[in-house]
């Protein structure tokens, strides 16, 4: 096993560690609070569900103009400075939450994160890509999740205790873990554009300086882009409304609660290798139709469940869909994208995290409160199977990308 890490850990250049280390430390500062978002907003300003998953669509809203603007900022000025720039907004937007009063006031602060968010996840993804060969992109985009992911598995339990006897000290946890990642990149990291394209001579030039019409116009992957975007909206609702949804319903306390998001993280810290060992010996495409539809029954199980171990076990078996998807997604799209635009494949693919994260709010927001609480989940579960369905009909005719092996 440590051999096996050794090995990892030599297989990757120092700056991928840097951003492994970064992302750690912003990750557990930014899960202190996240999880109790919904909860803190709804309690301090007295809203409805519907009414506060408004601020989460704004948050998604703002991002969806900003993911646009990030990967072509990417490609053309840099990875790091878009990576910066999004660290250090986020921070600030951390830290005037825990003091804003008002709808307006957070509202005003959802839309600077959200338009700081894409920055990062545009130039993050394109600058792995850059950083590390193909036949080692699905290993090395599995090593971020789990890095992530083990600062997430103390982040949410922290901040549950923390957040019972103050917010404030949440809020600001998140802040300083943006800030410092911010720091460590500026002062130790590298630009990386150019790394894997410079290369490509003059018809590289000509597609940087196209804009997104060369996206655009590849249609496959427009379409590709619209059913991941469906297949996003379950997750979409069980992140953003689990916390309310648990304590308005069943009274579980926000101690408690941060266990849920914990589970999820240490899963994706010790069983991620295992999975994407297993899935790498299959097709791209299979493969995510596998990892959304585990996704949309994990959220399904929500509405059988009345207790904390019932909420639970519908998170772990939920978790299976995260580890499956995720990283096969953004494998797939490093080999579908020309290296000169890779940023801008990768701003489309955050667009529709984007456009997910905005509609599942607002629909679940809208099942809770015109039909019943329960009604969330069946929809979500429902929007899952469509797009499971939808790729399964986009892989009969879907172009191969770039065909490489990765060793054992």
């Amino acid at each position: 096993m440590f051999s096996r890490l050794r090995a990892t850990y030599r297989e990757y250049p120092p700056q991928f560690w840097l951003m492994a280390v970064g992302l750690f430390i912003s990750s557990m500062g930014t899960s202190m609070i996240w999880p109790f978002l919904m909860i803190y907003v709804s309690e301090k300003l007295g809203l409805s569900l519907s009414t506060g998953a408004t601020l989460v669509s704004i948050n998604a809203a703002t991002g969806l103009a900003a993911s646009l603007a990030a990967g072509w900022v990417a490609d053309r000025v840099g990875r790091k400075p878009v990576m910066v720039v999004s660290l250090a907004a986020n921070g600030l937007a951390y830290f005037l939450m825990s003091r804003a009063g008002s709808y307006t006031q957070f509202a005003l602060l959802m839309m600077l994160a959200g338009a700081a968010n894409p920055l990062y996840q545009v130039g993050a993804d394109a600058m792995l890509a850059d950083l590390v060969v193909p036949e080692k992109r699905t290993t090395g985009y599995a090593v971020i999740r789990m890095v992530n992911n083990a600062g997430i598995a103390f982040g949410p339990a922290i901040g549950g205790f923390v957040a019972t006897a103050s917010y404030a000290y949440a809020f600001g946890g998140a802040a300083a873990g943006m800030l410092i990642y911010s720091l460590l990149l500026l002062l130790r990291g590298r630009e990386t554009l150019g790394l894997t394209s410079r290369v490509a001579g003059r018809g590289a030039a000509a597609a940087a300086d196209s804009g997104f019409g060369g996206v655009f116009r590849d249609r496959s992957y427009m379409l590709f882009a619209l059913i991941i975007c469906l297949g996003l909206v379950p997750p979409s609702m069980l992140w953003n409304l689990l916390a309310v949804y648990t304590k308005q319903n069943f009274q579980l306390s926000e101690s408690l609660f941060g266990w849920l998001p914990t589970t999820n993280a240490l899963m994706c810290v010790f069983v991620q290798y295992f999975v994407t060992r297993a899935a790498r010996r299959h097709r791209d495409l299979p493969v995510m139709t596998t990892g959304i539809l585990i996704y949309a029954v994990g959220v399904g199980m929500v509405v059988l469940m009345r207790s904390f171990w019932g909420f639970w076990a519908a998170m772990v078996f939920f978790t299976f869909g995260e580890l499956t998807l995720i990283p096969t997604v953004s494998k797939y799209i490093a080999g579908l994208a020309p290296a000169e635009m890779r940023g801008r494949y990768m701003s489309i693919y955050w667009l529709a995290w984007g456009v997910s994260r905005a509609v599942a709010p607002l629909l679940g927001g809208w099942l809770n409160d015109a039909v019943a609480p329960q009604a969330i989940w069946i929809g979500g579960l429902l929007v899952g199977v469509v797009s499971a369905v939808s790729l399964v009909l986009y892989a009969r005719r879907a172009p191969k990308p770039k065909l490489v092996m990765e060793p054992e």
